[in-house]
């Protein structure tokens, strides 16, 4: 059994005239939820795609771990799922049609394929609106259902760039929900980046992020405790953009 972790040192990206990220390390422990909280132009879903391949670093690296042995990416690539924040489904088809697609995408075989639906579906509390197209879902039903997509591969690593962003605060809870479900079920790391500060509260770990710098990382708890705040808006707040990170 594969034990994904990950962690990145001394990460540096500019995107055009944007220095995008700088110097950001964070480590990421399996099974565990991890936040990576932060204000909008961050850097989170520049990390995010730094994380999947998508983006190089200028300087620094992203280090993939099993049982603590360093792996490539390319060795790992099969277990990692990514949800990106922009939507990734395809409107005129169905939730059915989105699981049958993604089933021939991952070649999974049929009776593994149909376990994992029926577990995916349930968990989703979407198996009545199968039949349903994607354009016809509510906002919070459109993240489950790209979530489930996602997870038809069982993936070790799941990362998830603003799942939540756009949806109504009841959508929301029931999305954080739907991870702690997942957590409990199955031997996965999660990465969730938010924008939320509310939603630092939800996760096991929480990894501040701000102006492409990592400000500080531990439990929620602990973060709040040292810098003597009762909320990550307080947090925040301490900071400005021309600080350097912690």
């Amino acid at each position: 059994m594969k034990e994904i972790s990950l962690k990145a040192l001394n990460v540096w990206k500019k995107l055009r005239q944007t220095q995008a990220l700088k110097g950001l390390s964070m480590q990421f422990a399996p099974h565990q939820i991890h936040g990576i909280i932060g204000p909008e132009g961050a850097g989170k879903t520049t990390f995010l795609r730094h994380i999947m391949g998508l983006l190089k670093p200028d300087q620094g690296e992203i280090i993939f771990l099993d049982q603590d042995s360093p792996v490539t990416f390319s060795e790992i690539r099969e277990l990692v799922a990514y949800m990106p924040q922009t939507q990734s489904l395809y409107p005129e088809l169905s939730i059915h049609e989105h699981l049958e697609f993604f089933k021939t995408l991952y070649q999974l075989p049929e009776e593994d394929y149909k376990n994992r639906r029926q577990k995916l579906l349930h968990m989703a509390r979407l198996e009545s609106v199968t039949d349903r197209l994607a354009s016809q879902l509510s906002g919070g039903m459109y993240k489950k259902l790209g979530l489930i997509c996602a997870l038809l591969s069982s993936p070790k690593v799941l990362l998830l760039d603003e799942p939540t962003n756009g949806v109504d605060p009841l959508s929301r809870r029931d999305f954080w929900e739907l991870l702690y479900d997942l957590k409990e079920q199955e031997d996965i790391l999660i990465l969730v980046t938010t924008s939320y500060m509310d939603e630092a509260l939800k996760c096991q770990q929480v990894h501040l992020l701000f102006d492409g710098k990592t400000l500080l990382e531990g439990s929620p708890q602990e973060i709040l405790k040292q810098k003597g705040c009762k909320s990550f808006d307080e947090v925040f707040l301490q900071y400005d953009s021309s600080l350097e990170a912690l």
